[in-house]
C-alpha cells in the first residue's frame, strides 16, 4: 500500500503518518528526513547531498527521486507514505515512472482539506518538545502537567519562528499554489480522496482507514 497525504502545515499529516506507521507498518518517506539521512550515511548519493546543500543550494528532484528509489527497494510491510513529496507536476510524473519501473504503484492520495482561519489559530498556538517532538497546543492539547512532557518528562519546550499568523498564511498561500495542479492530476487518475482535516483526530483517523481498507480490496 503506497500512499500520499496531501494537506497544509498543521492540517494533520504528521498525526495520521506516525499513527499509521504504528498501527499499519508503514513506512513515513519524509523528504527532510531522507536528505538528513543521506547526508550522514557517508554513501556516494549521500556525498552528492552534502555538496548539494553545503552550498546552499537545493536539492534536485532527480535527487530526492534516487533517494525515495532506495527506501523502496528496502521494501516495508505495510507500504509507503510520501510525506512532503510530490510538491509540483513534474515530481508527481517522476514518481509514476519510478513506480512502474519497480513494479509498484499509488493507491490513494488523501488530502487532509481545512479552514485556513480555523487552521492558522490551531497552527498559532502550537508548541513541541524539545526533547521528543511530541506536538502540544495552548488550549487544544497541552501538557497534562503544565510545563512537563506527557510522552518523556522533558522541560524544554520549542515554537516554531514562523508559527504566527501572517507567516502561516503566505505560507498557505505557497501551498495552494503548488498543490492545486497536484489536486487535478490526481483526481483525473481516481486516485484522490477528501477528509476534513478539522474534523477530531479520531474521526479523521477513522477516514483515512475506510479509504485505505476499500484501496486495499482492489
Amino acid at each position: 500500500m503506497n500512499i500520499i497525504l496531501l494537506g497544509p502545515p498543521g492540517a494533520g499529516k504528521g498525526t495520521q503518518s506516525r499513527r499509521l506507521v504504528e498501527e499499519r507498518g508503514m513506512v513515513q518517506l519524509s523528504t527532510g528526513d531522507m536528505l538528513r539521512e543521506a547526508r550522514a550515511s557517508g554513501s556516494e548519493l549521500g556525498r552528492k547531498v552534502a555538496e548539494v546543500m553545503d552550498r546552499g543550494d537545493l536539492v534536485t528532484d532527480d535527487i530526492v527521486i534516487g533517494l525515495i528509489e532506495e527506501k523502496l527497494k528496502e521494501g516495508a510491510e505495510g507500504g509507503f507514505i510520501f510525506d512532503g513529496f510530490p510538491r509540483t507536476l513534474a515530481q508527481a510524473e517522476a514518481l509514476d515512472e519510478l513506480l512502474a519501473r519497480l513494479g509498484q504503484k499509488l493507491d490513494a492520495v488523501i488530502e487532509l482539506a481545512v479552514d485556513d482561519e480555523a487552521l492558522v489559530d490551531r497552527i498559532s498556538g502550537r508548541y513541541t518538545c524539545a526533547g521528543c517532538g511530541e506536538v502540544y497546543h495552548d488550549t487544544a492539547r497541552p501538557t497534562r502537567e503544565e510545563g512537563v512532557c506527557d510522552v518523556c518528562g522533558g522541560t524544554e519546550f520549542k515554537r516554531r519562528a514562523d508559527d504566527n499568523p501572517e507567516s502561516l498564511r503566505q505560507r498557505l498561500m505557497e501551498y495552494y499554489k503548488k498543490t492545486s495542479p497536484l489536486i487535478g492530476y490526481y483526481h483525473a487518475k481516481g486516485l484522490l480522496h477528501r477528509v476534513d482535516g478539522m474534523k477530531p483526530v479520531g474521526e479523521v483517523a477513522a477516514e483515512i482507514d475506510r479509504i485505505l481498507d476499500e484501496a486495499a480490496k482492489g
